[in-house]
């Protein structure tokens, strides 16, 4: 899938600003439309989202990812969002949903303060990152739609900058890695979890089936730095571009041993949360792996881009299993990062979303005409 594609199917419609530096909106901030008196209401209802595959990392297998959907409506027009919660982060659609129902959004006439909602958002309880995400995620889809315009264009970033996404392959049997393989046919890299002690004959069996550039997570698998080393510098032989959180992310002074040796960069993923994270990260990461899910969406997530870039940085957008909503938001980073993991694959419907159907690599709810697409 080219740069250009990769945009057009999932990056047309949300992202960010909360960025004041944004012209578009120093003009439009605290000026609704003419005619707009309305006041922001919130609703949400929670869903799960099922795996085509069951889902192995190193410290884990799921079947399946509790999810919210979140709508966010202004005088008639919705924007969308979602909080989606793979285990590690330690939200529950039952926290999401407590979270999201003690928030006071009515209380803004205004969509377009959107530093002040979301710094209103952020302070209402701590941690909650996913839950404030899809808040985040709506606000932007509503005030892009208000605009009349992709929040890449209002951030003047250019659509053929934007790295090809990567096709996840999660760690699993010879012949069902075999099958995934097949599956990542419309993909130009993909993306290999690893972290187990069977690490390198998954990677003999992807390599005999294709040439595609790999990228290595090993989700905290690898305990020992010499080891590691040894598996790096044995996946750079492999055409392999890069290796995500290596070992635990407690092990800074090990991982920085690593680092100061690897022939292949080193990305933060489990290390990093927020933007306090990315100063910690240097010096000790060559870049860094922003997700809105742990961000709180895409306002923090844009500040973390510009703070990695301005440390010299490598810069990667991810998701967790996330439906098309989510994506296509986090897509809207993608030209300002050197790679991507917006894949999107995972995912199947449920019951009540029978007919979701998969268009390259996004999923697309049958009943949710627009959702996670803005204005094009």
């Amino acid at each position: 899938m080219n740069r250009r594609d990769f945009l057009k199917t999932t990056a047309m419609g949300l992202v960010t600003a909360g960025v004041a530096a944004s012209p578009l909106l120093g003009a439009c901030a605290g000026k609704p439309k003419k005619g707009r008196s309305g006041k922001l209401n919130l609703t949400f209802e929670p869903y799960d989202l099922k795996l085509i595959h069951p889902f192995t990392v190193a410290v884990n297998t799921r079947t399946h990812t509790p999810d919210v959907q979140v709508q966010l409506e202004y005088d008639g027009v919705i924007g969308y969002g979602e909080a989606s919660m793979p285990p590690y982060l330690g939200e529950t659609q039952e926290s999401v949903c407590k979270f999201l129902g003690s928030l006071d959004l009515g209380q803004f006439a205004d969509p377009f303060r959107m530093d002040e909602i979301l710094e209103y958002v952020d302070s209402a309880a701590p941690d909650n990152r996913a839950a404030k995400a899809s808040v985040d995620i709506a606000l932007h889809d509503l005030t892009g739609k208000l605009l009349g315009q992709p929040w890449y264009k209002i951030w003047g970033l250019s659509p053929e900058k934007a790295p090809d996404t990567s096709f996840t392959i999660g760690i699993d049997t010879a012949d069902v890695v075999r099958k995934k393989v097949e599956e990542t046919s419309p993909y130009n890299v993909i993306k290999v979890k690893m972290g187990l002690d069977n690490d390198k004959e998954l990677v003999e069996i992807i390599r005999s089936v294709t040439d595609k550039p790999l990228c290595v997570d090993a989700n905290q698998g690898w305990k020992d730095k010499e080891k590691a080393l040894e598996m790096i510098e044995w996946l750079s032989e492999r055409n392999t571009l890069f290796v995500e959180q290596p070992l635990p992310k407690e092990m800074i002074d090990e991982t920085a041993w690593i680092r100061e040796r690897s022939p292949l960069p080193i990305m933060a993923d489990e290390f990093l949360q927020r933007l306090p994270d990315v100063r910690r990260a240097e010096g000790v990461y060559d870049g860094i792996n922003i997700k809105l899910m742990k961000s709180t969406g895409l306002r923090e997530a844009y500040k973390m881009a510009v703070l990695a870039k301005a440390l010299g940085m490598k810069l990667m957008i991810g998701c967790m299993t996330e439906t098309s909503c989510a994506i296509t938001a986090a897509a809207q980073l993608a030209p300002m990062m050197d790679w991507a993991d917006l894949d999107g694959n995972l995912l199947i419907s449920n019951d009540r979303f029978d007919g979701a159907r998969i268009v390259d690599g996004q999923v697309t709810l049958p009943d949710r005409p627009g959702i996670g697409v803005g204005p094009v």
